[in-house]
This record gives C-alpha cells, sequence and structure tokens, in this order.
C-alpha cells in the first residue's frame, strides 16, 4: 500500500517484483557502469565547468521524489552562480541568457543530467522513472498526477524518449503514468535504448510552464467563495 504522502494519498504502483527489487538492483549496476566507463567524461564535464567561471562544479535543487518526499537533484552547474536570483528565477527560458557557453552544450546533450547518478546511488531517483517535479507541481497534481509519485523519478523516462520538452505537460503526464502501469525490465530496457538516439538528437526545446500557471488559476477558481458546485 502506498503511503499518504506530503502531497495527498499516492496510488501504488504495480506489485511485481521487478518493480520492489529488481529495478534498485539494475540502478545500482547501471550507475556503477556509468562511473567505470565514462568517469572520464564525467571529470571532463567538470573541469569545463570549473574553467569558465571558477564557480561550483555542481547544482542541487529541491525536487520532488517518490511518494512526494523531497530531496536534492543534483546537476552539472549550466547556468551562471545564483542564477534562481536573476531573470525569471527557478524557471528557464528560451534562449536564457543565464546559460553559460559549457552550459549550452551540456544541456543540448543533457549531459548536466549525468550528475544524478549520485542521486541514484543514494536512492533518491533511478535510471528510469518519470522526471522528478518542482514542489509547486506536486502541490497542483489532481488524484491522477498524483501518480507519478509512486516510482523513485528517473534520469530518463518514457515521456522523454516520446519527445522530451516537445510535448505538453498532459501528454507528458499521461505517458509517465502509462510507464509506471507498464513498469517491468523490459520496459526500462527499451527506454535506456531508445534515450541514446534521444540525447544524441539534442534539443534546445524548453519545458512548457502555462499548463501549471493555467492549472493554478483554474483550481483557484473553482475554490473561490460562491463557485458553482457541478
Amino acid at each position: 500500500m502506498s503511503p499518504q504522502g506530503p502531497f495527498g494519498w499516492v496510488p501504488p504502483a504495480p506489485d511485481r517484483f521487478y518493480a520492489r527489487r529488481g529495478k534498485r538492483l539494475l540502478d545500482l549496476a547501471i550507475s556503477a557502469a556509468v562511473f567505470v566507463c565514462f568517469g572520464w567524461l564525467l571529470a571532463l564535464i567538470a573541469a569545463a565547468v570549473k574553467l569558465e567561471d571558477r564557480g561550483p562544479v555542481l547544482y542541487r535543487q529541491e525536487r520532488i521524489g517518490r511518494y512526494g518526499y523531497p530531496f536534492h537533484l543534483t546537476k552539472f552547474r549550466s547556468m551562471v552562480v545564483g542564477a534562481e536570483h536573476k531573470g525569471a528565477g527557478i524557471l528557464v527560458e528560451k534562449g536564457d541568457r543565464r546559460i553559460t557557453r559549457v552550459g549550452k552544450l551540456i544541456r543540448k546533450l543533457s549531459l548536466d543530467e549525468l550528475a544524478q547518478v549520485f542521486d541514484v546511488l543514494r536512492g533518491d531517483m533511478s535510471i528510469v522513472g518519470p522526471r522528478p517535479g518542482m514542489r509547486y507541481q506536486a502541490e497542483l497534481y489532481d488524484d491522477a498526477q498524483r501518480g507519478r509519485l509512486a516510482v523513485r523519478p528517473g534520469i530518463t523516462g518514457w515521456a522523454q524518449v516520446h519527445g522530451r520538452n516537445a510535448i505538453r505537460w498532459p501528454e507528458r503526464i499521461r505517458l509517465d503514468l502509462e510507464y509506471i502501469d507498464r513498469l517491468s525490465f523490459w520496459t526500462d530496457l527499451k527506454t535506456i535504448l531508445r534515450t541514446i538516439p534521444s540525447v544524441l538528437k539534442g534539443s534546445d526545446q524548453i519545458a512548457d510552464a502555462d499548463y501549471w500557471k493555467q492549472r493554478r488559476a483554474e483550481l483557484e477558481r473553482r475554490a473561490a467563495p460562491g463557485e458553482k458546485q457541478g
């Protein structure tokens, strides 16, 4: 049974051996392989970020994890130091001038996300799963959307290999819920294999924030005094 998390009851994930035990073993195996095979790339990214402006290599931001409990997601820093206090704040706009030169490259190829193998090792994330949302988004989930919180969030996911940020939030959420419903070793393997060409293709697309603004406005309208209940 899923717990009553900070944002309400979370629908349970499929009760299968892979979901309960096998997925975590796969996460640890892949994370170890990343360090062994691509440790040089992690070091190269870290050096490039450091050399550009001498600022911190890593950036940590609160995200919402399994069952709605917060954790701090790790990324290679792709924006200027203190970016969350400038411009659009925690949001990123198309052509955002806070993104560094190195940041433009590693964001385009999603290399900034590689640092999240540390989050996988800690148990906060999985290799495959819904991308972790922010607190203001989780506060707006309805009962069905809260199902995204039934599993650990992932570095890559079913929605990411079907269009990344090019698809709108309602479709991304639908794909995340579809992934959880069909969660299996083969689904994860297929997602990982499809991630490779998706990353190599790259994308400058910025995630759409309008959906959450509209959803908040809708909920506020419904909660307004005198709102007619249908």
